[in-house]
């Protein structure tokens, strides 16, 4: 689904922002603007009017006091892997993309603390890191190739966030460009700063209240010990349970993952590793001190085994343990294996209430005639189910869309939400008021207001009706799915 087009932003505002960033980093060929007209989220596509790659923080403050006094709206850009929609652009605005700021500008080691650019990728942190023994723990599966900017945007989590948290437990400070263009810091490297958690409003808020220039990182050091096993089960309801057993137990694992029969078919079409046809599979981490490690990972195999455990492995080397979570983290992409179109959904339930949802999820996939795969980080119930459709046979798409869409209900049924990790952007904003009331989102978009009051920043995201400052003018752009009529959906 497109949006309709804009009309073309006039050739003298685009040579002024080209004087600003250079011509070879400003975009406005029709041809070339293709590439920025989604992120990872691609059945929703927008064309902006430009597309602006600054490569310093004063580039990007006179971007934005230019988009503002044109009264153009922007959306922040990182590496395009977002799955949410969050950078769909607005037709005719801006794209702001921060992927040439890519510099680690300092780190401090006796305090654990790192600043860097947006446009760093997330893995190359602690492969900068590692010579010192350190490392960065967010970890999304796309971590070779999205920017710390998204992360932030995004509050991206990965699979050890169960131990170590999310972005927004890993960020001490960041500096914002406004939507004016003035430039504020908000936190720094220290770990509890007095006054309003302004950082914690920023993470996460995707893109809605500032540009990220720079950000302020915990580090951590490398565990003395990591131990790991893959266990196969008969069927998700006994992985389930083992999930259930092995936190109640009090271990609190740096990683447990879950696979079904479908994601593990998947996994083993495109990666080649050794896993056998199963119901489920469960990956997990353990570490920390050598002598608990030993112990938790002990009694963590036990509880495995007493909830139905077929097999467990325990891989030989590092090699082995590196091939085992590369399987895991290729998942995604892995179900281009099986099927030639998907939706990545992202929601999240209570652990004990994973084997019920699995299962009203397959029957969901009976009753609509589809199949849908489902990977996700069992330990903290952020479920990522994949309904897999042919968008060559009519009507498919639009059913697996709302299908996705019911998941999402039924998270919010069953006492959970409908993300975890991906954010909301344009692809959930309609689910919002199942969450949350009316009388909720008023006060969310007041944040958002003491920020933006002329809605300029990502407008049409995150909420799910337009919503404008009091009464100043603002902007708001329809998501694809309005214009095309689709809004009821799911």
């Amino acid at each position: 689904m497109e949006a309709p087009p804009a009309p073309p932003l006039a050739a003298a505002v685009i040579a002024r922002f080209a004087a600003i960033v250079g011509e070879r980093n400003c975009i406005w060929r029709p041809d070339e603007l293709r590439t920025y007209e989604c992120d990872g989220l691609t059945s929703f596509r927008a064309r902006p009017g430009v597309v602006v790659l600054p490569a310093t923080r004063a580039e990007v403050v006179e971007v934005v006091k230019l988009a503002h006094r044109e009264g153009l709206p922007i959306v922040p850009r990182g590496s395009g892997t977002g799955l949410s929609g969050g950078a769909l652009p607005v037709p005719g605005g801006v794209v702001l993309g921060l992927s040439r700021m890519k510099r680690i500008v300092e780190i401090d080691f006796d305090n654990l603390w790192m600043r860097v650019e947006p446009g760093v990728i997330n893995l190359d942190i602690s492969k900068r890191l590692a010579a010192r023994g350190c490392y960065y723990a967010p970890d999304p599966s796309s971590q070779q190739v999205c920017t710390i900017g998204g992360n932030v945007a995004e509050n991206s989590g990965g699979a050890h966030c169960l131990k170590y948290g999310f972005t927004t437990n890993h960020v001490l400070g960041a500096t914002v460009v406004l939507p004016d263009g003035a430039v504020v810091e908000l936190g720094g490297p220290i770990a509890d700063p007095i006054g309003y958690d302004l950082r914690g409003a920023l993470v996460g808020s995707e893109g809605t209240l500032g540009v990220v220039v720079e950000v302020v990182l915990r580090i951590l050091r490398r565990p003395e010990a990591t131990r790991t096993f893959f266990a196969t089960f008969p069927s998700t309801d006994e992985a389930g349970n083992a999930v259930s057993l092995i936190i109640a137990a009090g271990i609190v694992p740096a990683a447990i993952e879950m696979m079904d029969r479908l994601a593990i078919v998947a996994i083993k079409a495109a990666t080649g590793v050794d896993w056998p046809d199963v119901g489920a599979a469960l990956l997990m981490d353990v570490d920390g001190p050598l002598a608990e490690v030993e112990h938790t990972a002990s009694e963590a195999n036990r509880l495995a085994r007493q909830a139905g455990a077929l097999e467990i492995r325990v891989p030989r080397d590092a090699a082995e343990r590196d091939t085992m979570w590369r399987g895991r983290k290729s998942a995604f992409a892995a179900v281009g294996r099986i099927s030639p179109n998907y939706v990545v959904q992202d929601g999240v339930i209570p652990r004990s209430e994973i084997a019920k949802v699995l299962r009203a999820i397959d029957e969901l996939a009976t009753a609509r005639g589809l199949r849908i795969a489902n990977v996700f980080h069992a330990g903290d119930g952020n479920l990522h189910p994949l309904v897999l459709y042919d968008a060559a046979i009519a009507g498919q798409e639009a059913l697996a869309e709302q299908t996705a869409g019911e998941i999402l209900k039924l998270c919010v049924a069953s006492g959970g939400s409908i993300t975890g990790e991906h954010g909301v952007g344009a692809d959930k904003a309609m689910y919002m008021g199942d969450m949350f009331s009316e009388a909720d989102l008023a006060t969310m978009n007041l944040v958002r207001c003491a920020f933006d009051p002329d809605v300029r920043m990502n407008p049409g995201k995150v909420f799910p009706t337009p919503r404008l400052c009091g009464d100043r003018p603002g902007i708001y752009h329809a998501h694809p799915t309005e214009t095309a009529g689709l809004a009821g959906r799911g």
